[in-house]
Protein backbone atom coordinates (compact mmCIF):
# COMPACT_ATOMS: atom_id res chain seq x y z
CA UNK A 1 0.00 0.00 0.00
CA UNK A 2 1.32 3.49 -0.54
CA UNK A 3 1.74 5.95 2.16
CA UNK A 4 1.10 9.48 2.12
CA UNK A 5 3.87 11.09 0.46
CA UNK A 6 3.85 8.38 -2.65
CA UNK A 7 0.07 9.71 -3.43
CA UNK A 8 1.38 13.42 -3.57
CA UNK A 9 4.10 12.38 -5.57
CA UNK A 10 1.73 10.99 -8.07
CA UNK A 11 -0.62 14.06 -8.22
CA UNK A 12 1.90 16.40 -8.44
CA UNK A 13 3.04 14.29 -11.42
CA UNK A 14 -0.43 14.06 -12.81
CA UNK A 15 -0.62 17.51 -12.85
CA UNK A 16 1.96 17.47 -14.74
CA UNK A 17 1.43 15.37 -17.79
CA UNK A 18 -0.19 17.53 -20.93
CA UNK A 19 -1.51 16.68 -23.84
CA UNK A 20 0.56 17.63 -27.23
CA UNK A 21 0.21 16.36 -30.21
CA UNK A 22 -1.87 13.40 -29.34
CA UNK A 23 1.03 12.46 -26.88
CA UNK A 24 1.16 12.80 -22.89
CA UNK A 25 4.42 14.46 -22.64
CA UNK A 26 5.88 16.11 -19.50
CA UNK A 27 7.81 19.58 -19.94
CA UNK A 28 11.69 19.48 -18.97
CA UNK A 29 11.40 21.90 -16.39
CA UNK A 30 8.78 19.45 -14.55
CA UNK A 31 11.06 16.54 -14.99
CA UNK A 32 14.09 18.97 -13.48
CA UNK A 33 12.13 19.31 -10.73
CA UNK A 34 11.27 15.35 -9.97
CA UNK A 35 14.69 14.83 -10.31
CA UNK A 36 15.90 18.00 -8.42
CA UNK A 37 18.23 19.50 -11.34
CA UNK A 38 18.94 22.33 -13.34
CA UNK A 39 15.88 21.94 -16.50
CA UNK A 40 19.50 22.56 -18.92
CA UNK A 41 21.40 20.03 -16.95
CA UNK A 42 18.68 17.62 -18.24
CA UNK A 43 18.37 18.53 -21.51
CA UNK A 44 21.87 18.18 -22.06
CA UNK A 45 21.85 14.65 -20.17
CA UNK A 46 19.56 13.56 -22.48
CA UNK A 47 21.50 15.00 -25.81
CA UNK A 48 24.94 13.82 -24.57
CA UNK A 49 23.00 10.56 -24.28
CA UNK A 50 21.01 10.76 -26.99
CA UNK A 51 21.08 7.09 -28.02
CA UNK A 52 19.21 5.76 -24.72
CA UNK A 53 16.24 6.85 -25.79
CA UNK A 54 13.59 6.64 -28.38
CA UNK A 55 13.25 9.09 -31.54
CA UNK A 56 9.99 10.60 -30.35
CA UNK A 57 11.11 10.67 -26.74
CA UNK A 58 11.93 14.38 -26.82
CA UNK A 59 10.68 17.37 -29.17
CA UNK A 60 10.69 21.10 -29.41
CA UNK A 61 7.12 22.77 -29.28
CA UNK A 62 6.60 25.57 -31.41
CA UNK A 63 5.97 28.90 -30.34
CA UNK A 64 1.83 28.29 -30.77
CA UNK A 65 1.81 25.25 -29.01
CA UNK A 66 3.93 26.96 -26.69
CA UNK A 67 1.71 29.97 -26.13
CA UNK A 68 -1.13 27.94 -25.76
CA UNK A 69 0.43 25.45 -22.56
CA UNK A 70 1.53 28.53 -20.94
CA UNK A 71 -2.34 29.64 -21.11
CA UNK A 72 -3.60 26.31 -19.90
CA UNK A 73 -0.52 26.16 -17.07
CA UNK A 74 -1.99 29.95 -16.18
CA UNK A 75 -5.50 28.63 -15.76
CA UNK A 76 -5.22 25.76 -13.94
CA UNK A 77 -3.26 27.25 -11.23
CA UNK A 78 -6.01 30.28 -11.13
CA UNK A 79 -8.21 27.48 -10.26
CA UNK A 80 -6.14 25.54 -8.20
CA UNK A 81 -5.72 28.91 -6.05
CA UNK A 82 -9.73 29.62 -5.91
CA UNK A 83 -10.35 25.93 -4.82
CA UNK A 84 -8.13 25.73 -1.74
Amino acid sequence: MAGPSALVLVERIEGHIFLIRGHRVMLSTHLAELYEVEPRLLVQAVKRNIDRFPVDFMFQLSSEEFAHLKSQIVISRQTCETEV
